[in-house]
């Protein structure tokens, strides 16, 4: 998903060290490598407020920008990896990737869940989101910001597979067709009850059945 955001990139000289890098962050910016598109891999410093605007925009990191980069002109640009500081927060560095418009690239895209599932309503189940991303295959200008999916008829036991998703000529959903996305299953207490009034009993009728017989009264003397 492409916005209106640009960035500025200055390209870096000399060493490209700690102390290097601290000095350009004292600067106000933050270190940052350009590559990709078959182009040579560029050191620069960027602005860190316009990739933060980036990063908490709707299609975050999967935002497709422009990037000047100063004396090489313009390119549409990813951000593709980052660096926080552990305990502040801070950027700390950043690699973009340079992106060409007419060529597919694989990117993992959030799945959002919309609805209360039949399942949790009226049947006592509890709703599980166990892939939150999926992996797509696109053109750039394709890539949607997350993906939407209806979970309301879901009903208990019921399972919401990648092959289920809302599908469209423009994206291809990479990985197996059978992996569950999301399920309505029942609370992990009430399922141990379940299996406890299952199996007590057949414990209970196996050992009456296998216990030991009493030994025999002693056979009445002649």
């Amino acid at each position: 998903m492409a916005i209106d955001t640009a960035v500025v990139a200055t390209p870096r000289e000399g060493k490209f060290n700690k102390n290097a890098a601290r000095r350009v962050r004292v600067a106000g910016k933050i270190p940052a490598v350009v590559y990709g598109a078959g182009k040579d891999a560029v050191a620069v410093t960027v602005d860190p407020k316009a990739i933060i605007k980036i990063l908490h925009s709707e299609s975050g990191h999967n935002t497709i920008f422009d990037l000047t980069v100063e004396g090489a002109g313009v390119t549409k640009a990813m951000i593709v990896d980052w660096q926080n500081e552990p305990i502040k927060g801070k950027l700390l560095h950043i690699d973009l990737k340079r992106i060409a418009m007419d060529k597919t690239m694989r990117v993992s895209v959030p799945v959002q869940l919309t609805g209360i599932p039949v399942g949790v309503k009226t049947q006592g189940g509890i709703l599980e989101h166990v892939m939150r991303e999926v992996e797509i295959e696109c053109l750039p200008g394709d890539i949607p910001s997350h993906i939407d999916l209806d979970v309301s008829g879901l009903e208990l036991h019921g399972v919401i597979h990648i092959s289920d998703l809302p599908h469209s000529g423009s994206i291809k959903f990479i990985g197996e067709e059978t992996a569950t996305v999301a399920h309505v299953t029942i609370i992990k207490e009430e399922a141990a009850a379940e299996v406890a009034a299952v199996t007590e009993p057949e414990v209970a009728k196996k050992g009456k059945t296998d216990a030991p017989a009493a030994p025999a009264a002693d056979a009445k003397k002649k």
